[in-house]
């Protein structure tokens, strides 16, 4: 009896990411500073439901400086795939460096492979990894592509921001519902016309 043929399985390659910032907060300090600030804008904390608020204050801004480590896991590109690779609408929030309120929004990233491809929720760990600090979207926006493409060494990469600043829309001009859009095309995406037309297009965007 002829036994059945197996089919070689790529192997992976992964990489461990840690975030430069990441480090054990010391909430006890950061509870007390919250403290301070708030009463200083003469906001009481001695009452029942705005005792804890310090605190939450404290733990709700350490999570949002807390990116998650991952594997940045990638195969061979055993079959040539040669064509756009791109997960769309990726859910974002940062905080804004200027004046520490959130943006939200969504994130389109694609990259045309090379000799690796990546695994496609790799695209999403790398946005958390860059989004969990003081940012400005522009900064973000490059960070994600450059790390990609010195990490994958794609034959190119679009990363595609769309998001809501809140220091936009609650305070200062208070433009409520405006959305800021920024992009970053590297290598064929960048200087082939037909590529970087099929990115946008597929983003949404005039090519």
């Amino acid at each position: 009896m002829t036994q059945p043929s197996t089919v070689p399985q790529p192997t992976p390659s992964a990489l461990r990411v840690v975030s430069p910032l990441q480090r054990e907060p010391d909430l006890a300090t950061a509870e007390e500073a919250a403290r301070r600030f708030l009463t200083a804008l003469g906001i009481d904390t001695d009452s029942e439901s705005r005792r804890g608020t310090p605190g939450r204050m404290a733990r709700a801004y350490a999570e949002l400086f807390s990116p998650r480590p991952f594997d940045l896991t990638t195969f061979p590109n055993d079959e040539r795939y040669d064509e756009l690779v791109l997960a769309r609408g990726i859910p974002l929030r940062s905080v804004c460096e200027h004046h520490l309120l959130p943006f939200v929004g969504t994130a389109h990233i694609g990259y045309l492979p090379g000799q690796r491809i990546l695994g496609l929720s790799k695209l999403a760990r790398v946005l958390e990894h860059f989004a969990c600090r003081p940012q400005v979207q522009e900064r973000l926006t490059k960070q994600v592509a450059d790390w990609l493409q010195a990490q994958l060494e794609p034959k190119g990469v679009g990363v595609v921001i769309q998001a809501e600043h809140t220091c936009m829309t609650l305070r200062g001009v208070q433009a409520t519902g405006t959305t800021t859009m920024t992009s970053t095309l590297l290598g064929t995406l960048r200087t082939d016309a037909r590529s970087r037309g099929e990115f946008l297009a597929l983003t949404g965007l005039p090519g």
